[in-house]
């Protein structure tokens, strides 16, 4: 099962797709109320889209300020490397903005998932969406 990693935006093309898969993972999953996923910082962000064979199974995003976030993979494909490759894509195309930093608000049960990817924790626990939050940042040596 050959997987493409695509860099693209919250347009009439990649919009259905973006919006289709965090309303499963979001929504339906996680009980986050739509409105606060979406937004409206969408338009300005770059979407990461994973395409397995002719279905697109995960996405992510990030705004101009390096904050990466929405990164969701579709429950019968997690597991696979899919959330990892979201993030790193992210982060290249950080770097290749020449951002500073990256940041993003880490769900508990997936700091390890990021430290694994070079973040690092500061400050405390916080409340979003009635789930359980923390700060998490890479800074590049620039």
């Amino acid at each position: 099962m050959l997987s493409t990693v695509l860099l693209v935006n919250f347009n009439k093309t990649y919009r259905p797709w973006i919006t289709s898969i965090r309303n499963s993972v979001f929504t339906l999953e996680q009980l986050v109320d739509s409105n606060i996923d979406f937004d409206g910082q969408d338009d300005g962000a770059i979407h990461v889209l994973i395409r397995r064979d002719n279905d697109y199974i995960a996405t992510g995003r990030m705004l101009s300020d390096g904050h990466i976030g929405r990164v969701a993979v579709l429950k019968e494909y997690r597991e696979h490397g899919y959330g990892f490759k979201i993030v790193s894509a992210l982060i290249n195309e950080a770097k290749n903005k020449y951002l500073n930093r990256v940041y993003l608000g880490a769900q508990l049960h997936a700091i390890d998932f990021y430290l694994k990817l070079g973040f690092l924790p500061y400050g405390e626990p916080y409340v979003e969406a009635n789930i359980e939050h923390i700060s998490m940042e890479i800074i590049f040596n620039q």
